[in-house]
């Protein structure tokens, strides 16, 4: 299958070797990937902050850097369904690329679903020998609506053992600006997080957001705690 891969700015400027892993996992799942060097932020940051000017610059390119009749496919379930369900918002002085929309966000796929959902496969061959949890981000879970296919997909990783924490679905606190404007608040938030993961006798955290994974692995690393945050993809990858 052709598709395009689409990198959201966190990983790409964070944590690369993530994309690395998401490009590794889908043409192991047999897809010609296409990626453009030329995409940059979706401009969910912007629009989050009321800068809606700039997200709509940013939009605009969006649709530009992408063919709306090929598959996207991106390890983020944030960055996929602000696409999806806002640009509407921000598109709405080019009536062209607002029609464009419309086919396109029909195409765009969180990484899980698209594997699980689309290509209708969860076994890849990985192995991960290590106790892990899942945490529920909230952009994933409630505005994309991932829930069941990380954790099938994790189900069939060679030696992983995945334990379910208290509260998977509570917000680690990073919440964009959120993190920066209520540190306090933010703080006790990935506390409460970190303090349930632990609680499994995890090594690791798994989550399909790099925002999150850079939110908890910060409070961690912080505490000295002996455990931390580990994207989806770099499970999938392992061992492949």
């Amino acid at each position: 299958m052709e598709i395009q891969l689409f990198i959201p700015c966190y990983i790409d400027q964070l944590y690369p070797q993530t994309g690395f892993n998401t490009l590794k996992i889908l043409e192991k799942a047999g897809c010609n990937v296409h990626y453009n060097p030329n995409q940059t932020c979706c401009g969910q940051p912007a629009f989050n902050s009321g800068y809606w000017n700039e997200a709509s610059t940013l939009a605009q390119k969006f649709m530009a850097d992408f063919n709306p009749d090929l598959p996207i496919v991106s390890p983020s379930g944030s960055c996929s369904s602000f696409v999806i369900h806002h640009y509407h918002k921000l598109l709405t002085e080019t009536p062209d690329l607002l029609e464009q929309h419309v086919q396109m966000k029909q195409k765009i796929f969180e990484l899980s679903d698209f594997l699980v959902n689309v290509l209708k496969i969860e076994k890849l061959g990985a192995r991960f020998p290590h106790k892990v949890t899942y945490h529920d981000s909230c952009s994933a879970l409630r505005e994309y609506g991932i829930r069941n296919e990380p954790r099938r997909l994790l189900a069939q990783v060679e030696g992983l053992d995945l334990i379910e924490m208290n509260e998977s679905e509570t917000c680690c606190g990073f919440g964009g600006t959120f993190s920066v404007k209520n540190e306090a608040i933010s703080t006790s938030m990935a506390d409460q997080k970190v303090i349930n993961s632990l609680a499994t006798g995890a090594e690791y955290i798994v989550t399909t957001e790099a925002s999150c994974m850079m939110n908890i692995n910060g409070y961690c690393a912080k505490q000295k705690l002996p455990i931390s945050a580990i994207h989806l993809a770099d499970i999938l990858a392992s061992g492949i």
